[in-house]
């Protein structure tokens, strides 16, 4: 199977061994995107709603990418630092789709990298 590896400096450099995706048999998967700010350790995280919007923003510029965009993703994964961050992430969230909603779990965790209070990761598929 051949993978090709997508970065885009639209979107933050991985602070681990990992890419910001790999397109394989016809699917994109994305890694996890908290709210760095392309270009720098920052995280854009004055409250809830400029995190997602910059996570968002973040997953849009890998999707542009791998030539795509928020109609081909089929899943995706949310990861909150508390689940009394839902409902204001799930609506900014759903402004990104056209009605095309992706399958989708969310879990509440311990922790994530940086201190962040919200991850997301996606796969799409052309």
């Amino acid at each position: 199977m051949n993978k090709e590896i997508i970065n885009t400096n639209g979107a933050p450099e991985p602070i681990g061994p990992y890419n910001q995706a790999v397109k394989a048999g016809g699917f994109l998967f994305l890694s996890g995107q908290v709210a760095l700010i392309p270009g720098t350790t920052e995280l854009a995280n004055k409250d809830i709603s400029e995190e997602t919007h910059q996570v968002m923003q973040n997953l849009k510029n890998v999707l542009a990418a791998a030539e795509m965009d928020f109609s081909h993703v089929v899943k995706t994964t949310i990861l909150l630092s508390d689940m009394a961050l839902f409902a204001t992430v799930n609506e900014i969230y759903a402004r990104y789709f056209t009605g095309n909603f992706p399958a989708r779990e969310t879990y509440a965790v311990k922790a994530l990298p940086k201190n962040a209070n919200l991850e997301i990761s996606m796969i799409a598929a052309k």
